[in-house]
């Protein structure tokens, strides 16, 4: 078991997200289902946590009611390599949910992800400022984050 697994509550869709997940990244799986016993929280029987692996990373869904909502304060970045990638998770996680700048999305269970492509932060990180300048600018501009766009920019 990890040291430390997020726990990501929800409002009795824990298995559907946890399935839909699962479905999407490679190398991931669900490991476990509870139920809720007749003492409670919640109806006998029904899921009450989902530990699952999305590509070797271990996380716990809760279905803990109505009470907390998802926002951006705490999203997952998804590293693309190609723009293939990054399509492919951009449409797959959006579908249902809804798109935000910068490659910034929420998926229709409301949880923030950001898909984004590896030559992005290289670009960023780069000892050329300007050049991570011109990049930063050019990201600001995309909702989907566009590969060709973001190396036209580095390359001025």
């Amino acid at each position: 078991m990890d040291k430390i697994t997020p726990c990501l509550w929800f409002d009795g869709q824990a298995e559907e997200a946890a399935q839909f997940y699962v479905s999407v990244f490679p190398n991931s799986k669900i490991e476990e289902i509870s139920h809720v016993s007749e003492a409670g929280p919640g109806k006998p029987g029904s899921v009450l946590t989902v530990i699952f692996e999305l590509d070797g990373r271990r996380f716990m869904g809760l279905n803990g009611g109505p009470h907390f909502k998802f926002n951006e304060a705490v999203s997952f970045s998804v590293d693309c390599g190609d723009q293939a990638e990054v399509d492919f998770f951009w449409k797959t996680l959006s579908e249902g949910g809804e798109t935000g700048q910068c490659g910034w999305l929420k998926d229709r269970f409301g949880v923030s992800w950001q898909i984004v492509p590896r030559v992005l932060t290289e670009l960023m990180n780069g000892p050329d400022k300007a050049k991570a300048a011109r990049v930063t600018q050019a990201m600001l501009q995309m909702t989907k984050l566009d590969i060709t766009g973001i190396e036209q920019a580095a390359a001025g």
